[in-house]
């Protein structure tokens, strides 16, 4: 095993490799000296197999394989006045004024992942179910031949056409349901009286199993029900177990917009629209894996942990510049800093 003095020289030495130079030199490291990096590599005692076994059993931890849950939702980017150039994206949902956006959101154990986004267009155009369909249809073979994947969707991601097509995907699909959806037997959703009963819902040809659950939202004095459907048979309590965390992506909505300005957008071209989205979606996904990088059990502190993981030279280049700002009020209280690299 690795000693903490080892470890940094193998960090030392990959951060060499990294720069892809052709030239990952000992001597041209700024960690460590070149004989500590020569004794790394020829003098200390360590298994290179057990240092990858080691490395591969931390992320392939014994037990069951995590389940990837595929999220669709839509998201609403608030906007007022005119944007000529991509003025057919900007439309009115429910009330919002804006670009509408349907996300397709990846969770895979503790890994959240914004994987790709279609704009919804107005009346006339490919639905939102329809464009959460093209995302699921994107998605890699291998990821599809790997793992057991479920689509978690709200309501408007619960038309026939949406359910027939992950079908024909052979994947899986708990979406919300509207509570006045018809049976082929001309019976409503709310007839129901024992959740978890495989029904044959108005226009599919195959069965779909129902469940239901009571929620309470902000500013509501009673609880509403909820219905739930999946493809696949399994319990009641599984459904609704599934159906909640299809609200995840919600706290992803909220991250995005108010701490990587994913709205703040202002550009008056739609390359310079599309390229704000993607760098702010980038941004949420380094600063996310630098979070778990760190393996800390709080809260993440997203300043924090895109600022010293994902652009730590950045963040060191601030602060010398700050350094370098303050120098005349720092003489004045007979303070002189001097800054200069040492190997270790």
């Amino acid at each position: 095993m690795l000693s903490a003095y080892q470890r940094q020289s193998l960090k030392a030495l990959l951060e060499l490799f990294l720069r892809v130079q052709g030239a990952p030199l000992p001597d041209h490291s700024q960690l460590k000296s070149a004989s500590a990096l020569s004794r790394f590599l020829t003098v200390y005692s360590w298994s290179v197999r057990q240092a990858i076994r080691r490395e591969l059993k931390r992320y392939r931890p014994r037990g069951r394989r995590p389940h990837p849950q595929v999220i669709l939702d839509m998201t609403t980017l608030e906007k007022r006045g005119k944007f000529k150039a991509f003025a057919d994206l900007i439309t009115v949902f429910h009330g919002k004024r804006g670009v509408h956006g349907v996300v397709l959101y990846l969770v895979v154990g503790p890994w959240r992942v914004p994987w790709s986004f279609r704009v919804y267009r107005g009346k006339g155009q490919p639905s939102v179910a329809q464009l959460g369909l093209r995302l699921v249809r994107q998605l890699p073979k291998w990821l599809k031949r790997a793992f057991k994947l479920r689509v978690l969707a709200d309501t408007a991601f619960g038309p026939v056409d949406f359910l027939k097509g992950i079908r024909q995907l052979k994947l899986y699909a708990i979406t919300g349901v509207r509570y006045d959806r018809k049976l082929n037997d001309g019976r409503q959703l709310f007839h129901l009286h024992k959740p978890g009963q495989p029904v044959r819902l108005s226009g599919l040809d195959f069965p779909v199993t129902v469940a239901w659950f009571y929620l309470k939202r902000d500013g509501q004095k009673k609880r509403s029900q909820r219905f739930v459907l999946s493809t696949e048979p399994l319990k009641a309590s599984t459904i609704v177990w599934w159906g909640r965390h299809r609200w995840q992506i919600e706290g992803f909505f909220k991250t995005a917009k108010h701490r990587f300005g994913l709205h703040r957008f202002g550009q008056q071209t739609l390359l310079g629209l599309y390229r704000w989205l993607v760098l702010s979606l980038v941004a949420f996904v380094l600063a996310h894996w630098g979070y778990l990088s760190m393996e800390s059990q709080a809260l993440p502190d997203w300043a924090e942990a895109a600022a010293e993981v994902a652009l730590a030279d950045v963040l060191m280049a601030l602060l010398l510049a700050d350094i370098e700002r303050r120098r005349p009020l720092l003489q004045q209280q007979g303070i002189e800093i001097h800054v200069t690299r040492c190997k270790m």
